[in-house]
């Protein structure tokens, strides 16, 4: 990912995107880790990604490219074997946040269903499925035919579409909310909201603690570059 790479002093007067959609430096290429051409799939994710190179300023800041490290990921780590990529992503979906459920207080059973149940009635409906949940945190085997759809779901996706998938279900644990984002049924807000319940009820119970406040902050980035990326494509 762009945060792996080492700052550099910026090289380059500006960076420009060619007929092919590579991204240019000074009129030159720029390669990914991997020494391929960093060139993108569509001419809106191709201009965000110069952007992110443009706006550095004295030093490169690979933690303030997203949108490149997300690209460097599909070309060097996902395009070469997509099928094994999207094996490992959809086993989310065996154990989805959205599947177990907390016992109490009240208050947390109603939020949970006000946040979840819609997600989980969206997928059921466009896979054409079931789920089984759980309350508490022991392990619920979900149906054979519902795991193959979901597998099938993410199997479908190009190494770009997969790279911009993959953080929307690492973050927030729920193959099944970056599903319902990345095909439209789900907005940004909301979907946030329903990865980050357990986290803010515990805020508004116990008290904001700095560090992990900063920590759940680091994942909506991260949640929200994936998200502008998979718009972009």
């Amino acid at each position: 990912m762009a945060d792996a790479a080492r700052a550099v002093k910026r090289f380059y007067k500006e960076a420009t995107v060619d007929e092919g959609r590579r991204i240019l430096l000074g009129g030159r290429p720029v390669k990914t880790p991997g020494r391929s051409d960093l060139a993108l799939p569509t001419d809106a994710l191709a201009e965000a990604v110069a952007d992110e190179w443009n706006a550095q300023e004295e030093r490169i800041d690979p933690r303030a490219m997203p949108l490149t490290g997300l690209a460097n990921a599909a070309i060097d780590r996902i395009a070469p074997d997509p099928a094994a990529f999207a094996r490992g992503l959809a086993a989310y979906g065996e154990t989805d946040l959205l599947y177990y459920r907390a016992e109490g207080p009240a208050p947390l059973v109603r939020r949970q269903a006000e946040r979840w149940d819609p997600i989980l009635a969206w997928a059921q409906q466009r896979y054409d499925t079931v789920f089984e949940l759980a309350t508490g945190i022991m392990h619920m085997r979900q149906p054979g035919e519902t795991v193959t759809r979901l597998k099938a779901a993410v199997a479908a996706r190009d190494a770009f579409a997969l790279a911009g998938l993959s953080p929307l279900v690492t973050v927030s644990g729920s193959l099944l909310i970056a599903l319902a984002l990345a095909e439209g049924a789900l907005a940004l807000d909301a979907a946030w909201a329903a990865a980050a319940l357990d986290e803010q009820w515990q805020a508004e119970q116990w008290g904001e603690d700095a560090e992990a406040a900063a920590a759940l902050a680091a994942r909506r980035r991260d949640f929200e570059a994936a998200a502008r990326f998979l718009a972009l494509l």
